[in-house]
């Protein structure tokens, strides 16, 4: 799967099953279900997981919880906008 194929599930609001749970977050959250994709990468461990949930607490705008989640995931906030660091996270789990 691309990221063509991916933003065309969304619109179809169709997900796709084989997306690994951070994907599936950011599916959700593209599809307007931040509470779905916040319950999906909050509790498991591991950088990507983290790197998603900060994502999640900067679109929210709580950027103090969002600096905490960037660091467990061992990055610094991007300086870009929400759309484009969600379409790199989409990108870099493909």
């Amino acid at each position: 799967m691309d990221i063509k194929e991916f933003t065309q599930s969304i619109a179809k609001k169709e997900l796709p099953q084989s997306l690994s749970l951070p994907l599936q977050a950011l599916w959700h959250d593209a599809n307007g279900n931040w509470d779905k994709a916040h319950e999906l990468v909050d509790g498991p461990e591991g950088k990507v997981f983290a790197r998603v949930h900060a994502y999640l607490h900067r679109k929210e705008g709580d950027l103090w919880n969002a600096d905490y989640w960037y660091r467990r995931s061992g990055e610094e906030r991007p300086q870009t906008s929400l759309q484009e660091e969600w379409e790199v996270l989409v990108k870099r789990l493909l």
